[in-house]
């Protein structure tokens, strides 16, 4: 007869959500695995089951519910954690809980420890932990050759269409020291490329007053520059990318240009400007003008003629006027933004913005945000061919049959699942091969939408 008290208990779990949210999942994996926990790749097959929402927009929200209702509805035992289990709904009460009342637990975002507590409440471990059956870089829920690097966690602005704040709090910047020993482990362990993330990565180390902190028994800052100088220091022997994300276009992120074009970390920046029009900001409360960004972005390319800027933007905010929407048009084209998304304004409940008068209604946002979205697509085509007849290093994604059917990959100025690919194209000779998550060269050879053609030399 079997044993089944020799059984692991088995834990299915759901991610959703943004990079931020990924690693979250990833500490609370981490942690299941040190204690013993499996995991399991279905809901029917799992003795509880996970979920971490993302409640930043209604669409996200939907999303998040109907994966509770799923998982409910398969198992019966879930937990919830994430943005969305720090929403209030109408009465105050906790949104997760009076959609789904049969739910175990609901705690908010970053909360490992409280996961952990409803996880031994309802399906105690099976043994102690044994921090050596766990790889040293933790659980990743990345492809072995990237991971993402959370450096602090909330934010300290107030932007009017944003309720990030009152779920994820104020800025907590991690340790200098963690980071970078973090950082250390996953470049050891095969990383190739090194996401940065947060809320708001510019403002790092100003909760803290930049104290310095100390790795590898040298002082280091906590700051922006003091901590991509480092990460690059770290990525140089292993040839490894380091790239940026959620960068505010304070003043002082002009220190860091130079890192860039020095090959220290990647010339790419993530920049949400979210507008140009300076009332429009101001109604946003967001902490630039667009006259300002546009100088700016100048004088970065100057300084990096390769630099890459992606951004995300806002169409149809409360009181935006076909002016201010046409502001907008001739920013993105001005500034020339390589990669652009955009979001139709949404009224997210306990977003300040929506107190705000001259409401627009769903059909202009959306029209405006095709608008935007057209004209984004033909700069961003434009952009890209400029890389047509040059060589690039690419990050190899995926490569069936050791690449001599092609392959995909990412150059430096794409990020992963959010900018375009590389296609590489079948190499001429046989012998040529690449494997995923190796770096190799290839020549650009043609544009395809967001995306590069190439062929490995």
């Amino acid at each position: 007869m079997e044993d089944t008290q020799l059984k692991a208990p088995k834990i299915g779990f759901v991610s959703l959500g943004c990079p931020k949210a990924l690693t979250d999942s990833e500490l609370i994996l981490t942690q299941l695995s040190a204690e013993g926990y499996e995991t399991s790749k279905s809901f029917h097959g799992a003795d509880l089951v996970i979920v971490n929402t993302c409640g930043f927009i209604d669409d996200a929200v939907k999303e998040s519910l109907d994966t509770i209702g799923e998982a409910l509805a398969e198992n019966g035992k879930v937990i919830v954690t994430g943005c969305l289990g720090a929403r209030a709904a109408d009465d105050g009460g906790n949104l997760v809980s009076q959609v789904h009342p049969s739910v175990l637990a609901v705690t908010g975002p970053h909360a490992t420890q409280e996961v952990m507590d409803a996880v031994h409440t309802h399906l105690p471990k099976l043994h102690d932990p044994y921090l050596d059956l766990i790889p040293p870089q933790g659980i990743k829920l990345t492809p072995k050759h990237y991971a993402y690097l959370k450096i602090s966690e909330g934010c300290n602005h107030r932007c009017t269409f944003c309720i990030i704040p009152s779920m994820r709090g104020d800025l907590v910047s991690r340790p200098v020291g963690d980071v970078l020993s973090e950082a250390a482990r996953l470049f050891e362990n095969g990383v190739k490329e090194l996401l940065v993330v947060s809320q708001d990565t510019s403002a790092y180390g100003v909760d803290v007053r930049y104290r310095t902190g100390f790795w590898n028994g040298k002082p280091v800052k906590t700051r922006m520059f003091d901590l991509v100088q480092s990460l690059g220091e770290i990525a140089k022997p292993y040839g490894a990318w380091v790239r940026l994300h959620y960068v505010y276009p304070y003043p002082h992120v002009d220190e860091v240009i130079p890192l860039m074009a020095q090959g220290v970390c990647l010339p790419y920046l993530d920049v949400p400007f979210q507008h140009s029009h300076p009332d429009v900001l101001q109604r946003m409360k967001r902490p630039a003008s667009g006259e300002r960004n546009l100088e700016r972005i100048q004088r970065w390319r100057e300084m990096c003629p390769d630099l890459v800027i992606r951004s995300t933007f806002i169409a149809g905010f409360p009181g935006e006027t076909e002016a201010e929407f046409e502001h907008l048009l001739a920013f993105l084209r001005e500034a020339q933004i390589d990669r652009a998304g955009c979001f139709a304004y949404s009224d997210v409940k306990g977003a300040a913005a929506n107190d705000l008068p001259g409401a627009l209604p769903l059909a202009v946002r959306e029209e405006r945000r095709a608008r935007f979205m057209a004209v984004a697509e033909e700069v961003s085509a434009q952009r890209l061919q400029r890389w047509v007849g040059s060589t690039l290093k690419v990050l190899v994604d995926s490569a069936p049959g050791l690449g001599r059917k092609g392959g995909v990959g990412r150059s430096f100025a794409d990020a992963p699942e959010i900018d375009g690919i590389v296609r590489l194209l079948p190499p001429h000779k046989i012998s040529k091969t690449f494997k995923t998550g190796e770096f190799m060269s290839a020549k650009v050879v043609a544009t395809e939408g967001h995306d590069l053609v190439a062929l490995p030399v």
